[in-house]
């Protein structure tokens, strides 16, 4: 008697640019959660991606702010 399989292909999804929540970036930052939506209401943190009542930034984007900040603290020096 012939059994029938099904081949499942699974594919693996690789997220290059991970969203992350307050408190990770937070970690990345070392600062506060006041602290840090402070930054984000003074735009310097960018503003987030909501995804229902959940607010997210993409990693690269927190990076990119760091980044900023460096940049400017040069020009001024």
């Amino acid at each position: 008697m012939a059994r029938e399989t099904r081949n499942t292909v699974i594919t693996e999804t690789v997220v290059t640019d991970p969203l992350l929540a307050a408190d990770e970036c937070c970690k990345i930052l070392g600062c506060s959660k006041p602290t840090f939506w402070r930054w984000v209401s003074l735009n310097f943190m960018p503003k987030p991606v909501k995804l229902g009542r959940f607010s997210r930034w993409p990693r690269s984007e927190i990076l990119d702010a760091i980044e900023k900040a460096k940049a400017a603290r040069q020009i001024v020096a």
